[in-house]
């Protein structure tokens, strides 16, 4: 299975997640509200625990894992409608209920579980989207 796996997919499909990331969490749309519900401000961002190259990377690996794992999941026969659906079914039901039950133990606002759990929505319809019409 492996060997039919298209890699340029899976590597496009890992990009889009930054592009979803930006817009996301920019302050048109949720990036304010992200940082006032983490209690960050412009400086602490920029006083990150890890410096920024090292966040970038090890975020895009991990994209690059979870686009190679919804590729295995999709298989080759796929198709646009059903890597849509596969992504959302897969962020909406074992993703965003996986933060769900994290955020409740350890008392985190909702509004930031929403904020997370919409980008990673949208975030793998994207990607489902993406290899599935590849």
């Amino acid at each position: 299975m492996v060997e039919q796996i298209n890699y340029w997919a899976v590597f496009v499909a890992a990009m889009s997640t930054f592009v979803v990331g930006s817009l996301w969490y920019s302050p048109v749309m949720f990036g304010k509200k992200w940082m006032q519900l983490n209690g960050f401000s412009e400086d602490s961002i920029k006083q990150a625990r890890y410096p920024m190259p090292v966040i970038f990377g090890s975020s895009f690996v991990a994209a690059l894992l979870a686009a190679f794992a919804l590729a295995l999941f999709l298989g080759s026969e796929s198709d646009l409608t059903f890597g849509m659906f596969a992504g959302f079914m897969i962020a909406a039901f074992w993703i965003a209920t996986s933060r769900l039950t994290t955020a409740l133990f350890e008392q985190q606002k909702m509004a930031l579980v929403l904020i997370h759990a919409g980008y990673d929505v949208v975030s793998y319809v994207v990607m489902g989207a993406i290899i599935g019409a590849w």
